[in-house]
């Protein structure tokens, strides 16, 4: 353990540097933990800086996530060697001991442990030896709210955590345990307390956030239909729902809904059934298909992102070519594209591999194109027309923010505009984002 110059256990003044490496929810969750700091007189500082207490709310679903976490703990190391540096979160949940033998690193804590990191610093300035903290995952059953709080715009709302389903390629229930979220009634108060900030724009994020209320009598969809009576926000986003718990009844509400926008991001994986039961998603590819058809029969202009993995190990060539062929036929927006990598303890391993890292790779760049040619033809089609564009952020002279429906725009702007909606016409297609005049 390291020892720490006197100076150090003066807790005025300090210096924290937070990063947050993975999911939309970390950085939800990341905010929670540095309004513990703040509130103690910590003062936030860019992690590139010297600070003297950096946080890292790690990510292991992939090896580069991995990778990422252990470089920014090489990171802190080098910008003060004698901070205190925690890593917390899904790597230190999965990983502890090879958390633990990063050089440098100060405290080890799970994704329960995580958001007591104050009281452990506090420990840990009091000259306490022990400081790995890691629950079992089998005890991992309380729901703790989080919300991002540092860009004022948009904020990431935590309403479930945890997943009950056993995909063969995801550790994340390992990192997360069991489903579990919080009532209707509590969500919004936690809602009504980002309304009652200059936050616009409210995403609802989880592990599987239609999972929402599992176990009681209460639904995903009992919470979107309270949260559109919400005052002072002008929208609520979907982060990410599963087909499989995406309703025709919610994409009717949400059609007609005051708050929600239109936009969904549905993770499909593959479009092959035959590598759906070998990942054990609890959909057919048919399902998805009727998702994205009653989607956009009642909300055309809708944005619909789709998550797929290419290279899972029984992933044929001509599975690959089932899954383009389909994805191309469908009516959607975007993709998010992951290359298959092995995570261990997971059923995945048990399956031969007969998929090489090159075949992964000119997989990815195939589906790649396909999502920047899926982007330009859905841009394009707004091209002339006028949108609601929510500004948030200023750079050089633009200003930059979203539509409704998920379209990147840049504008010749003030900076007193962020922060604003302001109707807009789209002028020119630029292929990652829009052209748009005020």
């Amino acid at each position: 353990m390291a020892k720490f110059p006197p100076e150090f256990y003066n807790v005025m003044n300090k210096r924290i540097a937070l990063k947050t490496i993975g999911c939309k929810l970390n950085f939800a969750e990341t905010s929670t933990i540095s309004r513990e700091f703040t509130s103690r007189g910590f003062d936030i500082v860019d992690f590139n800086s010297k600070a003297d207490v950096y946080i890292i709310n790690t990510c292991t679903v992939t090896a580069n996530a991995d990778k990422d976490c252990r470089k920014a703990v090489h990171q802190a190391n080098r910008n003060n060697p004698n901070a205190f540096v925690a890593m917390v979160g899904c790597f230190s949940q999965l990983k502890p001991e090879e958390a633990n033998s990063l050089e440098g690193v100060s405290a080890v804590l799970g994704n329960d442990e995580k958001y007591n990191v104050f009281e452990y610093y506090q420990d840990f300035t009091n000259n306490i030896d022990e400081f790995e903290y890691h629950s079992h995952i089998d005890e991992l059953d309380e729901f703790h709210y989080s919300y991002s709080a540092k860009e004022r715009t948009r904020t990431f709302l935590k309403v479930q955590d945890g997943c009950d389903y056993e995909c063969t390629y995801c550790t994340i229930p390992l990192a997360r345990g069991k489903s579990r979220s919080d009532n209707v009634a509590n969500t919004m108060q936690q809602a009504r307390e980002i309304a009652k900030t200059s936050t616009r724009e409210i995403v609802l994020t989880g592990v599987n956030t239609g999972d929402f209320g599992k176990g009681t009598n209460e639904s995903f969809f009992d919470l979107i239909k309270e949260l559109d009576k919400l005052k002072d926000i002008d929208r609520i986003r979907i982060s990410s729902i599963e087909p499989n718990l995406l309703t025709a009844e919610m994409i009717d509400f949400i059609a007609e809904s005051r708050l929600f926008v239109p936009h969904f991001h549905i993770p499909l994986q593959s479009g092959s059934n035959r590598v759906l039961k070998d990942m054990r998603r609890r959909y057919r590819r048919e399902l998805f298909a009727e998702r994205v058809d009653k989607i956009k029969a009642v909300m055309p202009d809708c944005c619909i992102g789709v998550d797929v993995i290419v290279g899972f190990p029984t992933e044929t060539e001509k599975d690959f070519q089932e899954t383009y062929d389909f994805l191309n036929s469908l009516d959607i927006s975007y993709l998010h594209v992951f290359s298959y990598s092995s995570r261990d303890n997971t059923k995945a391993l048990d399956f031969k591999n007969i998929v090489s890292h090159p075949q992964r790779k000119e997989r990815s760049k195939i589906l790649h194109e396909l999502s920047d040619s899926k982007q330009k033809t859905f841009y394009n089609k707004f091209i002339g027309q006028k949108r609601k564009v929510l500004f948030e952020s200023y750079v050089d002279g633009k200003i930059q923010g979203h539509t409704d429906n998920y379209i990147k725009v840049i504008s010749s702007g003030n900076k007193e505009l962020k922060n604003t909606i302001v109707t807009v016409k789209l002028i020119e297609n630029n292929k990652s984002f829009t052209v748009g005049q005020i």
